[in-house]
C-alpha cells in the first residue's frame, strides 16, 4: 500500500479536485482506493456523496487520527490512500507528510501562488520528504509549445529546488462539470484533453511510488 498526501499551504490551487480525480485512477476491482478528507470544509465527502460509483471509499478524518487509519487501510487490503488537507493547518499538513509515501504539491502558475510554494517545500524538508510540485490550474495549450507562464512557474519551482511533474493539469471547464456530478473528467469525458492530462499526471505518480525516477524535472530538495 501507498499513501499520497496532496498537501499546499495556500487555499485554492486544486488540492481536493486532484484528491478526487487520482483517487478514483488509483481504485482497482480488487484494490479500491481509500480517501481521507481531512480538510474541515469537507469538499471531499461533498463530492463522494454525489457519486454513484462504489469507489473510492472515503472517511471524514482529523489529522492526528492519520498514523491509525492509515494502519487499518493497510490491514483493510487497500492498494492506495489518497489524503486530502486543509491549507494554512500546518500541524496537519505535517502529520499527513508523516505518514505518506509521496508528497504532491499543487500550484498555480502565478507568482502570488509560487511564491507560497516555498513554505509547503520546507515543511517537506522538515519531516524528510521529497515533494512533487504540480503546475495545476494552467491556461491551456494553444500550440505546440507550453504557455510562457507555465514554463517560467517550471524554471521558477525548480530554482526552489522542487522536482517538477511533466505534465500541466489545465483550467477547463468539463473539470468542474464533472465533479458536480460526482464523477471525474476521466468518467465524464473519457476523450477529453482533461482527461489525458489528469491520467499522464497519474502515471507519472505511479513511476515514482513503484519507485522509478517518473518525468519529473527539477532538482531534489
Amino acid at each position: 500500500m501507498k499513501v499520497i498526501a496532496v498537501t499546499a499551504r495556500k487555499g485554492g490551487v486544486g488540492k481536493t479536485t486532484l484528491s478526487m480525480h487520482l483517487s478514483v485512477l488509483a481504485s482497482t476491482a480488487e484494490k479500491p482506493a481509500l480517501l481521507l478528507d481531512c480538510d474541515p470544509q469537507r469538499s471531499l465527502a461533498w463530492w463522494h456523496r454525489l457519486r454513484e460509483a462504489d469507489v473510492p471509499n472515503l472517511i471524514e478524518a482529523d489529522a492526528r487520527e492519520l498514523p491509525e487509519l492509515v494502519q487499518a487501510a493497510r490491514r483493510e487490503g487497500f492498494g492506495r490512500v489518497i489524503i486530502d488537507t486543509p491549507p494554512h493547518a500546518e500541524d496537519s499538513i505535517l502529520g499527513a507528510m508523516r505518514v505518506a509515501d509521496l508528497v504532491v504539491v499543487p500550484t498555480r502558475p502565478g507568482p502570488l501562488d509560487l511564491a507560497a510554494v516555498a513554505t509547503t517545500l520546507d515543511l517537506a524538508a522538515r519531516v524528510g520528504k521529497e515533494p512533487l510540485a504540480v503546475i495545476n490550474h494552467a491556461p491551456p495549450r494553444t500550440g505546440a509549445a507550453e504557455p510562457a507562464i507555465v514554463t517560467e512557474a517550471r524554471t521558477a519551482l525548480g530554482n526552489m529546488g522542487a522536482r517538477v511533474a511533466e505534465t500541466v493539469i489545465a483550467n477547463r471547464v468539463s473539470m468542474s462539470h464533472a465533479i458536480l456530478s460526482g464523477l471525474t473528467v476521466g468518467e465524464h469525458e473519457p476523450d477529453g484533453k482533461a482527461a489525458g492530462e489528469v491520467g499522464a499526471l497519474w502515471r507519472e505518480i505511479e513511476a515514482l511510488l513503484s519507485g522509478g525516477p517518473g518525468k519529473g524535472s527539477g532538482n531534489a530538495r
